[in-house]
């Protein structure tokens, strides 16, 4: 009985494997047929691959319309074929093992028609709608809001049954509300109306005006007007979110890039029109740094923001020691000199990086947005960014309150003699301060790196802003610097829609110099004799 039982396992083994690989030459015999000429019967073909559920339809279908199925000229075997340099590195289709490496003239492009690709592309979509990931799925519905089918109503009709996550079911519903626009029965598209007026996708908008421009019956014109209103009024306050949101990264950026100078101009009363390199050196600390861990690009912003701040912060110590000590009281010459300071940081780093630009790549954790609905996406490295920024902010407050230095910066501020008189070295807290604020200044690059790319003239498209910040905010004054940093920010993206960004600053400009006419020591003006207060 026992040997029965094994040669009756055997036997059902031997058949399903021949079953396998009778179903394996089945659909690879399809495959081939793709070399046909006549396109309708390519379109025959194409259907049986979308109804043969094989595991490998998607990646076939999608190889299609990116025009990487081939086959050679020889046998009419049909392949992936991808093109590096001037040769052609093919595979197979079914299993991904290599089938050698030929040239353009032995291969043949499985070619395709507009009819063909709708059709691949319909398939596509609703197997995308079987994906097992959310995100995948609710892409797919996305993607077909202006092109849903019969077809897809009726598959998304069965599955949104079934589905579990909240946002694919609410996109779904939405698929099916724009189908239902184009009903023949006029309650039909009310009632799709109706549930549509709170969606915030633009297909929705387009939709809606063209019933109104379109549709013959009164009630689905005025219920359409009245929903696109409604939809109008909720779009333009998320658009200004959105503003507000893209003005309050701008303003980190100019909080970030200000806030080491309001320290140094406030403490020292130094114009330092070097602190746009000393920004641009942490920008390039943080591209030197990804070349020195190129497989760790994660993490290799978490160890930029150290380095640039050591980096900078010793450059500004030597500029300090080396430059500004020796003409301390002559403002006029310490801008001149710090001026000749930055043309030789530029110049030293166009010798050792050239002047062409650099990209530094964000990290994954970094990319993508956070998507509010279909007007409001937060992009994640803006929202990085603001965080650090009040991150920075929030460390430095506590350094200057809690700390013995800070103790000492905030007498020499406000009394230099009276803080000698009680024994403050001042020549040390100057230091200390300008090597703080140019530290500060080399966060500044590695969160300016982020956003744009890294160049030798980098700082320079800061310096004034960063002046502007300080000027308004009151020299020296952390709390005026984040106030007036966030505030010219979102004013200038404001602006910039119907002014353009350069009069945007002009006129921001214009209006900061009216301002200081009034009140010439800034919004929040330092306390002290050295402040004149």
């Amino acid at each position: 009985m026992k040997y029965l039982t094994c040669i009756l396992i055997t036997i059902s083994g031997l058949l399903f494997s021949l079953q396998s690989n009778a179903d394996l030459a089945s659909f690879d015999n399809t495959l081939d047929q793709l070399t046909t000429k006549k396109l309708s019967t390519k379109l025959e073909i194409i259907e049986q691959i979308i109804n043969s559920q094989h595991p490998r339809t998607e990646f076939i279908l999608n190889s299609i319309l990116d025009g990487k199925v081939y086959y050679l000229k020889s046998n009419k075997n049909v392949l992936f074929a991808n093109k590096e340099k001037n040769k052609y590195v093919t595979k197979s289709l079914l299993n991904d093992s290599p089938l050698g490496v030929y040239s353009k003239r032995k291969l043949k492009k499985v070619g395709i028609n507009n009819k063909i690709r709708k059709k691949i592309e319909q398939a596509l979509a609703v197997l995308y709608l079987y994906h097992a990931d959310e995100s995948v799925r609710l892409k797919a519905v996305k993607d077909k809001y202006d092109y849903v089918t019969q077809e897809l109503f009726d598959v998304i009709g069965l599955l949104i049954k079934t589905e579990k996550s909240e946002d694919v079911r609410d996109a779904m519903k939405i698929a099916i509300n724009i189908y239902l626009l184009e009903d023949s029965n006029p309650v039909k598209r009310i009632n799709a109306i109706e549930n549509l007026k709170d969606s915030l996708e633009p297909t929705v908008k387009t939709r809606l005006k063209k019933l109104i421009n379109n549709d013959s019956d009164e009630r689905v014109k005025l219920k359409a007007s009245q929903a696109l209103v409604e939809i109008q009024s909720r779009t333009d306050i998320f658009k200004t979110l959105e503003v507000i949101f893209f003005g309050a990264s701008f303003g980190s950026v100019l909080i970030l890039a200000a806030i080491g100078l309001a320290i140094t101009f406030g403490v020292m009363g130094v114009i330092n029109m070097a602190h746009g390199e000393l920004i641009m050196l942490g920008a390039y600390t943080t591209y030197v740094v990804q070349l020195i861990m190129p497989s760790y690009i994660d993490i290799s912003i978490l160890v930029a923001i150290p380095a640039a701040f050591i980096v900078s912060g010793l450059v500004g110590i030597l500029i300090q020691q080396g430059v500004i000590r020796h003409l301390h009281g002559r403002p006029l010459e310490t801008l001149l000199a710090t001026f000749g300071v930055s043309l030789v940081l530029q110049q030293t780093v166009r010798s050792i990086f050239t002047p062409l630009n650099r990209a530094v790549e964000s990290p994954e954790w970094m990319s993508g947005a956070l998507e509010i609905n279909g007007i409001l996406s937060l992009t994640w490295n803006r929202l990085y960014i603001i965080l650090f920024c009040l991150v920075v902010f929030a460390a430095l407050v506590l350094v200057l309150k809690k700390t013995s230095l800070g103790l000492q910066v905030r007498a020499v501020s406000q009394d230099r003699d009276m803080a000698r008189a009680m024994g403050v070295r001042s020549n040390w807290v100057d230091i200390m301060t300008f090597g703080l604020g140019s530290g500060v200044a080399g966060i500044a690059g590695v969160a300016l790196s982020q956003l744009t790319n890294v160049g030798p003239n980098l700082g320079q498209s800061y310096i004034i802003d960063s002046f502007m910040v300080v000027v308004f905010g009151g020299v020296g004054n952390l709390w005026g610097t984040l106030i007036s940093g966030f505030g010219l920010g979102i004013i200038n993206k404001f602006i910039e829609p119907w002014a353009g960004a350069v009069l945007a600053k002009v006129l921001i400009l214009i209006f900061i110099i009216l301002f200081i006419q009034k009140r010439p020591r800034g919004l929040f003006p330092q306390k002290g004799r050295s402040a004149g207060g």
